[in-house]
């Protein structure tokens, strides 16, 4: 018995991998601010909660409780949606290489110990995580209001979510499609994936009864983590079927079962795949065309941009990754006006959908936006072509905006989708002559503004470029890849959440001052364009001078709110200029 108990240790609490793991993460003091950020934002976030919403008395603050637990739990899900990938990077970008693996295969660890370890060690900070807003939920049901089915439903969806990832890391990494341009599309596709199914369940949602809140549970509710935690939280509005079978009936069960055992498939194809590593390690790699010639190129005045466009253009994956997202995001503009038209949607359910697809590709934008220039100056670092080009005479200012110029040249077929989709959009509800009723009845607006089409592409493109400055920033003072991505990420995210909450906190309570400051974020001049009842909600009067004015407000918003961002852009980019000899040198052969 004690040799099947030493077995189990040496898979999970004593695997080397593991203990290597925690121990080396345990050190570096980026994971102590990122478990202390994230302990503090959730703890905001109740306060927050707790001061701002829910009515006064008893049942007042009982309702406040629950209101906080529902945000926070929210809130947890999400953080542990974008945390998993940062601390899963690791396995995906360094263990992906083969001269790692070989090493391991070397040692007299099994399959099992060498797959579990990477697994654990790094999930062990993502429960830490979780473990450590359980005081948290613990104070919400003191208020009342909170069940303890509730609280620990919350975090059987937040874990099951957290191993599912990090397992389809780590059979990235053992099939060896890992890699750092891997870390970004895994990064990528978690975010896809939540809104694509969470866009598809609202499609499909039923009304229950006469009121027009209360929808059914749908096939897809199990596949997503929020949805399965609106039927946790909201089960009033978000209802479980009678019959249906235990898909249907019980879906956060259903949606545990699910991610478990798909995980721990992973995981067994992962321990049967380990050992082929190094087999074919030639099988994977490019060819050079023998005798193959080309014209030459005309390089544009500023050569860093020129090479910044045309290095990234090399491979045939990144051209279908540019135009293929371009032509996805075409076809997927269509499809709302497209199920309107067809009754599949009604006015209600058009511009949710339109939100839906646009917010997507914009989220993707971005991420493209930062993960392209965080790692522009750390891969020239690691491969050594940045220490040749400082033996040039070219400037730093001439470096940095050519890099600047180069990655968002490369991505305007990328930013050209979501722009074309709330023009689609707009174009649509203007030829049918699709109106909304404001608060009160007396005076209708148009279903989508038309000036979205202004306000949305303006802030859209300066919040862009923003991400690709903080990320050339971070790659200039960064070692290494994985490091400067995920710092600048964290920053970009910071200023997006921010700007979001103040721009739909106050977009629609405070006249004219509400929509100026909505104008900062892109997605929330898309969420204010889309829905004019939440923007004029706050108008006591309803009279065409005040509608003229917060719809003006609003554009004058995004305009000022672009002004702002390209400002922050020059600022950090004349900063940096004036300190990247010294930060160059220093980090020289550290790489």
């Amino acid at each position: 018995m004690s040799g099947v108990v030493q077995r189990l240790f040496a898979l999970a609490p004593t695997n080397p991998i593991a203990v290597r793991v925690v121990t080396g993460a345990s050190r570096r003091t980026r994971h102590l601010h990122l478990r202390a950020g994230y302990l503090g934002l959730m703890a905001t976030i109740l306060t927050l909660a707790l001061l701002f919403t829910g009515s006064e008395g008893m049942r007042g603050l009982a309702a406040r409780g629950a209101q906080a637990f529902t945000l926070v739990s929210y809130g947890q899900v999400l953080a542990i949606c974008l945390l998993t990938p940062v601390f899963m990077a690791g396995a995906i970008a360094h263990e992906s290489s083969p001269r790692t693996w070989e090493i391991m295969l070397t040692t007299p660890l099994s399959s099992a110990q060498i797959v579990l370890g990477n697994l654990l060690g790094r999930l062990f900070f993502v429960v830490a995580l979780l473990l450590s807003t359980f005081p948290l939920f613990a104070v919400t049901q003191l208020f009342g209001g909170v069940s303890g089915g509730s609280i620990m439903g919350s975090y059987a969806i937040a874990a099951s979510t957290a191993i599912l990832v990090g397992s389809i890391a780590i059979m990235l990494c053992v099939t060896r499609v890992g890699g750092q341009r891997a870390v970004f599309a895994f990064y990528v596709s978690v975010v896809a994936y939540l809104f694509v199914t969470y866009g598809i369940d609202a499609g499909l949602r039923q009304q229950v009864g006469t009121t027009l809140d209360v929808t059914s549970t749908t096939v897809i509710t199990p596949l997503n983590p929020f949805l399965t935690l609106e039927v946790l939280l909201r089960s009033n509005r978000y209802v479980v079927p009678a019959e249906g079978g235990f898909w249907m009936t019980r879906p956060v069960f259903a949606q545990a079962v699910l991610f478990l055992g798909t995980a721990l498939a992973l995981m067994a194809w992962s321990v049967l795949r380990v050992r082929l590593i190094g087999a074919d390690e030639r099988g994977s790699l490019g060819r050079v065309r023998q005798g193959s010639s080309r014209p030459p190129s005309e390089v544009w005045q500023n050569g860093i941009a020129w090479r910044e466009l045309h290095a990234r253009n090399l491979g045939l994956g990144s051209l279908v990754m540019r135009w293929g997202f371009l032509a996805i995001g075409v076809a997927a503009s269509g499809v709302p006006a497209i199920l309107h038209a067809r009754g599949t949607l009604n006015d209600a359910g058009f511009p949710v959908a339109v939100l839906i697809v646009v917010a997507a590709e914009s989220v993707i934008v971005a991420l493209a936006a930062l993960n392209a220039s965080a790692t522009a100056v750390t891969k020239e670092r690691e491969d050594g072509s940045l220490d040749i080009l400082l033996t040039t005479p070219i400037d730093p200012g001439a470096y940095l905006s050519g890099k600047l110029r180069g990655i968002v040249t490369y991505l305007w077929p990328m930013l050209a989708a979501p722009i074309l989709g709330v023009v689609v959009a707009v174009a649509y509800s203007m030829a049918r002559g699709l109106l909304v009723a404001l608060p009160g009845g007396s005076v209708r607006a148009p279903l989508i503004l038309p000036e979205l089409v202004i306000a949305f592409p303006l802030v859209l493109v300066a919040f862009t470029a923003f991400c690709v400055m903080v990320g050339l920033q971070w790659s200039v003072q960064s070692k290494g890849t994985i490091g400067s991505v995920f710092a600048a990420t964290g920053v970009a995210a910071a200023v997006a959440i921010v700007s979001g909450l103040c721009g739909l906190g106050f977009g629609g309570r405070i006249p004219v001052v509400g929509p100026f400051l909505a104008g900062f974020n892109p997605l929330a001049v898309l969420q204010l364009g889309l829905a004019p009842q939440e923007l004029f909600a706050s108008l006591t009067v309803e009279s065409l001078t005040e509608l003229s004015a917060t719809r003006a407000a609003l554009v004058a918003g995004a305009i000022a709110g672009s002004v702002g961002y390209l400002a922050i852009v020059v600022a950090i980019r004349a900063s940096l200029r004036q300190r990247f000899m010294m930060i160059v040198r220093r980090l020289a052969g550290t790489a």
